[in-house]
């Protein structure tokens, strides 16, 4: 079975390709630059920028499955009308563009990468969001993934083509950037942290368990025109996952209490509200369908994925950890 996947150098990609090669599929490794190709493999193609109007054919000959991993995750503009436009030519019009090629090409199953962001950025306590909760993606990004989401369920219904939807929430593990590297940059050092007060429930996956759930959905007949919800199985607070990051590198955490709602109140006021719902607010996922329809749950357990992705930083990293 021939699989081609985009987004191949990127943090899931990178993760993801050798664990395909290592179950004999044949892969087609998109990347957007020629120099990433070392990164990709002798099987890469590069396809430059993804939007409405990629030509897509000569990649997609031959290919039975594509998984569609690529995306804009970061603002570029300075206004969000601005964002939203580049979101949506890269995250909606790109991936509906390659979509149809796809199907046009007699590609069997389609495997999108979405985000959890299109449930939401936060859910009430003990109720976790599901696959089946209507939709509520609240920034552009999460928006503009949703359209994505509409238009390949509306393709599936005309063409015979499958779509399989994933919606990770935070995702972790070596190479990881973003909140996660600078939270454990920040533990690391064992700088004193305010965050013993906090009492949210967040889900996280760590990369392994995501790239196993992808490769399930490859050929799982139940997969097929399904969305599906990814995480460790295991919720944690924040000041509980300070404490395991901190543990995995054998360095105290150093937490303090701070009403939460001081803590809130005071990122609001520096501009950085966002960060701060992320601290101290809950957003838990149910992956009870994944497990039910396609038999899964996750390999690799919290600490487990938290370790593999500490000792992957200080290999890149002048920080000794242990």
């Amino acid at each position: 079975m021939r699989i081609l996947v985009t987004g191949s150098s990127g943090f899931v990609g990178s993760a993801l390709v050798p664990v395909l090669l290592c179950q004999h599929y044949e892969v087609t490794a998109v990347v957007r630059r020629e120099q990433d190709k070392s990164q990709a493999g002798s099987n890469s193609f590069v396809v430059g920028n993804i939007d409405a109007i990629t030509k897509w054919s000569k990649a997609l000959h031959g290919a039975d499955v594509v998984i569609h991993l690529a995306a804009r995750v970061h603002a570029i503009g300075k206004h969000e009308s601005e964002d939203i436009k580049e979101f949506r030519r890269v995250n909606t019009d790109g991936t509906l563009n390659l979509a149809r090629q796809a199907a046009e090409n007699g590609v069997k199953r389609f495997v999108y990468l979405s985000t959890i962001k299109v449930n939401g950025e936060a859910t009430a306590p003990g109720r976790p969001f599901t696959s089946n909760d209507l939709a509520a993606p609240q920034d552009p990004y999460g928006i503009s993934k949703h359209e994505a989401e509409v238009g390949l369920r509306a393709l599936a219904q005309e063409t015979k083509m499958q779509v399989v939807i994933i919606r990770p929430p935070l995702v972790y593990g070596p190479g990881a950037k973003g909140n996660f590297n600078t939270l454990m940059k920040i533990v690391a050092r064992s700088l004193p942290l305010p965050f013993a007060s906090i009492r949210n429930r967040r889900s996280l996956v760590g990369i392994d368990n995501l790239v196993n759930l992808i490769s399930t959905c490859i050929e799982h007949p139940s997969a097929a025109n399904e969305t599906f919800l990814a995480s460790d199985a295991e919720d944690l607070s924040t000041p509980e996952l300070i404490r395991r990051m901190a543990r995995a590198m054998d360095r105290p955490a150093r937490l303090f209490p701070v009403p939460p709602v001081l803590l809130s109140n005071a990122a609001t006021l520096v501009g950085k509200g966002d960060v701060a719902l992320r601290l101290c607010g809950s957003l838990q996922v149910d992956i009870s369908k994944s497990s039910e329809l396609l038999g899964w749950k996750p390999t690799v357990s919290v600490d487990e994925g938290l370790k593999k992705a500490l000792n992957g930083a200080s290999r890149k990293t002048n920080l000794r950890f242990y």
